[in-house]
């Protein structure tokens, strides 16, 4: 393994910390947080609270992505990378890349799509309900009857589609980096 010097263990404990911290947050809230709010608290509470959360949760990511990266690039000099580490600087930087896109531009028009479309929704007397197959008839009624409703919905949809596949393709890269980095621990 090409190195620039050796790493202290205290910047070694550092780096696995903000490693772990990133791949635990993302499965947390890609595959327990979201599912369990779902079926447990009305629609637009739960919307609020992913409003209110992700930004904390993707900027968190943005700042340990980056720590990992910096880490990794500093004991890694590009001009000695063999293909192995070469990719791993490649997954850290799309895992950061990926985390800031839904930082700056994602997460923020998916909250603000989803905090309009409760606003008609209120009007129409729904949000209250918990779970996402309840009141099934009448959200597919107000789509139909209500234009713009439908057109927030289409615009929610495509920008919260774009959110999951780039939180779910960092966690990927993440995955990746922890698994090598696994089976390569002494060399940090």
């Amino acid at each position: 393994m090409a190195t620039e010097g050796q790493p202290t263990d205290f910047v070694k404990v550092l780096h696995l910390l903000a490693m772990s911290f990133v791949w635990g947050t993302q499965v947390w809230v890609t595959f327990i947080a979201g599912f369990v709010l779902v079926a447990r608290v009305p629609r637009h509470t739960f919307g609020q609270v992913q409003g209110v959360l992700f930004p904390f949760y993707f900027y968190s990511l943005l700042a340990s992505n980056f720590f990992s990266l910096a880490v990794f690039a500093v004991y890694h000099p590009r001009e000695l990378l063999d293909w192995h580490e070469a990719l791993q600087v490649c997954l850290y930087f799309s895992a950061l890349l990926l985390v800031g896109l839904n930082a700056q531009w994602f997460s923020p028009s998916t909250t603000e799509l989803m905090l309009q479309m409760q606003e008609v929704e209120r009007e129409h007397s729904l949000g209250g309900e918990v779970g996402l197959k309840t009141k099934k008839e009448e959200y597919t009624k107000l789509r139909e009857k209500d234009p713009k409703y439908k057109a927030l919905r289409a615009s929610f949809f495509r920008y919260h589609g774009l959110s999951s596949l780039c939180n779910l393709l960092a966690l990927l890269c993440t995955t990746v980096n922890m698994v090598y980095t696994a089976l390569h621990l002494s060399t940090i």
